[in-house]
């Protein structure tokens, strides 16, 4: 899951949802400075990680895609999935997208000295290309691939995963509406837990 799915997965608490948020940025156990209920944003964080890496649908989609993505086609289908999440968002919230979207965005800015340095460095793109908001449209998935490529120096030929979204566009949005029931059933629990 992506930036969108995750902050979704939250539970209506500011500091788990930035736990959740910034947690691919901390690495190993380096989050004891932070506050109880951002730990337990990063620990909700990476549960969800796991429960969607693990998961036979998510697989499924992963195959869908060519081989030249190699290890990145998880990272693809997460992207691919904050799509469909984004572009079928009334279907799951009462709060319209944008307004969604702006108050994360503020939330962090409030927050941005707590956050890790990388984090930091990314929620001014964010937020001045709308990432959140954007996602529902397939120029703004174009968008992310092609500054995920950037980032890989070229190695990860996400740019050209598009086409592949557009081949597979009806199969990959059946694949996320059967994993998204299974993984808020899941964090339904893992949130009473936390």
């Amino acid at each position: 899951m992506n930036f969108l799915s995750h902050l979704y997965l939250s539970p209506n608490n500011s500091e788990v949802i930035i736990g959740n948020f910034v947690a691919d940025h901390i690495r190993g156990n380096k989050f004891k400075h932070y506050s109880e209920d951002i730990q337990k944003g990063i620990f909700l964080h990476r549960k969800i990680d796991t429960f969607t890496d693990t998961n036979e649908i998510v697989k499924v989609s992963k195959r869908r895609l060519n081989k030249r993505y190699g290890h990145y086609g998880g990272v693809i289908i997460d992207i691919f999935y904050d799509h469909f999440l984004a572009k079928n968002w009334d279907s799951y919230s009462q709060i319209p997208l944008n307004v969604f979207s702006q108050s994360i965005y503020a939330l962090l800015l409030k927050n941005r000295e707590n956050l890790p340095e990388k984090t930091q460095e990314l929620l001014p793109y964010m937020i001045q290309y709308d990432w959140l908001y954007n996602y529902q449209f397939l120029d703004g998935i174009q968008d992310v691939l092609h500054g995920m490529n950037r980032r890989t120096k070229g190695k990860s030929q996400m740019h050209l995963a598009i086409e592949d979204l557009e081949l597979h566009y009806t199969e990959l949005e059946n694949d996320f509406k059967t994993f998204f029931k299974e993984i808020n059933q899941y964090i339904k629990l893992e949130i009473q837990k936390l």
